[in-house]
């Protein structure tokens, strides 16, 4: 089988995200996040699951380094808790805290990993909560004071630094729909939130590079190609306004673009909340963009009859994830050719992509997992195919490095290629974990 070969240098990695995978929501100090809260009222989680002990990550990191070092990555993200560093979201330091983030660093460049590190992966303050969260301004000004915390702690050591993961999914699952926390459902609300989440994003970029001399700073977004699902104009406007709430919300501000008009128009959108030089905040400009990428958005409008619209012509690929997602790896490459053409950042990655499969441990104690490795096969390749095409992707971390909660879905969604038994928390790399493994000593991965 012929070999599609990657850039020397190309960073082959790994993510999770603090409240997936630390456990110890009561310990060393550290305050209450709205995720805490959330999990702990009844019927917002799945089985009633919540993120008390997780995958103990905050007490086994030592073992998961060496996990990582065994399989061989090269870069590893992960997420700070906020409420770690800043119990109550500003003011004092919590020192313990700190600690906890800079041994791990220690020990993760020791083992020749170098880490990337997300600020903030949706585990808020609880306290910022009460006092308005994220459709307050007074939530970015807090957010840079954290920021600036860690910087200064960890800055001689990480290089490499993310603001925010997927704001969208922080402003609309947490503030409009109300599926993730803090469960609120109030459109007006979630748009300010947005706002917010990009404020501070844009007001921390230079404070992080002020206290992490020679790192590069960037933002992570959870992008989607947005699809007709027929040649019908009411399905071509939906799939453009999908596209405008998903992705040129997000992009086009920080490009200096502001937002989108179109959407603006269609919902009739009050942006009372942005004030003058908000929106030159927002386009400070940033070293990379971090791209979540893990299926396509097809849209059947829903503004007219069914029976009023043209027949379908465009279907998903059959056999989904356990998530109900569409494996569609031709969305990345597809994603990141438009992204070199209309939103040139100087680099990208790759941060988050993975699926979803009901694994479990077979008799001989293994874990075999073929479709996430044909899944992962797929999508690289569409990576080296955009890289081909001339985008500047840098590195790519697949999701997750171990089976965590996952979120609402509690611990009910597998996406790791380390499998843990969440009774007895040991892990036990699955096949792709192994394979994964040879594609970054080989830096290659097989064509299809």
């Amino acid at each position: 089988m012929s070999l599609i070969q990657f850039p020397t240098g190309f960073l082959w990695g790994s993510a999770t995200a603090s409240y997936q995978v630390e456990g110890a929501w009561q310990e060393g100090g550290k305050g209450e996040s709205i995720w805490d809260r959330f999990s702990h009222t009844p019927g917002k989680i799945q089985a009633g699951d919540t993120g008390d002990v997780a995958c103990d990550h905050y007490h086994l990191w030592r073992d998961d380094i060496a996990l990582m070092r065994a399989l061989g990555l090269k870069a590893y993200r992960l997420s700070i808790a906020w409420p770690r560093i800043l119990p109550t979201g500003h003011g004092k330091v919590n020192p313990v805290g700190l600690d906890f983030y800079s041994r791990l660093v220690d020990e993760l460049l020791a083992a020749g990993i170098r880490p990337f590190v997300t600020l903030y992966h949706w585990d808020l303050p609880q306290t910022l909560q009460d006092r308005g969260g994220w459709p307050a301004r007074s939530t970015a000004e807090a957010y840079v004071e954290y920021a600036e915390a860690v910087a200064r702690r960890l800055g001689d050591r990480v290089h490499d630094w993310m603001t925010f993961n997927e704001p969208w999914v922080s402003a609309f699952m947490g503030y409009e729909w109300g599926i993730h926390a803090p469960g609120h459902s109030d459109r007006h609300e979630a748009f300010a939130a947005a706002h917010h989440l990009l404020l501070a994003h844009g007001w921390a970029v230079p404070v992080i590079h002020r206290d992490s001399p020679g790192s590069q700073v960037g933002i992570v977004l959870n992008l989607s190609p947005h699809h007709p699902a027929s040649p019908s104009t009411a399905d071509a406007l939906a799939a453009r306004l999908g596209d405008a709430k998903n992705n040129r919300w997000f992009l086009d501000p920080l490009v200096g673009r502001g937002y989108p008009e179109d959407l603006r128009d269609a919902l009739g959108l009050s942006l009372d909340f942005v004030q003058s030089g908000d929106l030159a905040a927002i386009a400070t400009p940033g070293d990379f963009l971090g791209v979540n990428y893990y299926t396509r958005t097809i849209h059947r409008s829903d503004a007219i009859p069914e029976t009023a619209n043209k027949p379908r012509t465009l279907f998903p690929n059959p056999n989904p994830t356990t998530m109900g997602w569409e494996v569609y790896p031709e969305g990345l490459y597809e994603l990141l050719t438009r992204l070199k053409a209309e939103y040139p950042f100087p680099a990208y990655y790759v941060t988050e992509n993975g699926a979803a499969y009901p694994d479990q441990v077979g008799a001989d104690g293994q874990v075999d997992d073929p479709l996430r490795v044909a899944y992962l096969r797929a999508y690289f390749a569409q990576a080296a195919r955009a890289l081909a095409a001339g985008v500047p992707l840098r590195g790519y971390f697949v999701w997750s490095l171990m089976d965590n909660f996952e979120w609402a879905y509690g611990y009910s969604q597998r996406f790791g290629l380390v499998y843990v038994d969440y009774k007895t928390l040991h892990r036990t790399p699955k096949t792709s974990a192994r394979w994964y493994s040879r594609v970054i000593r080989e830096n290659a991965v097989e064509a299809d």
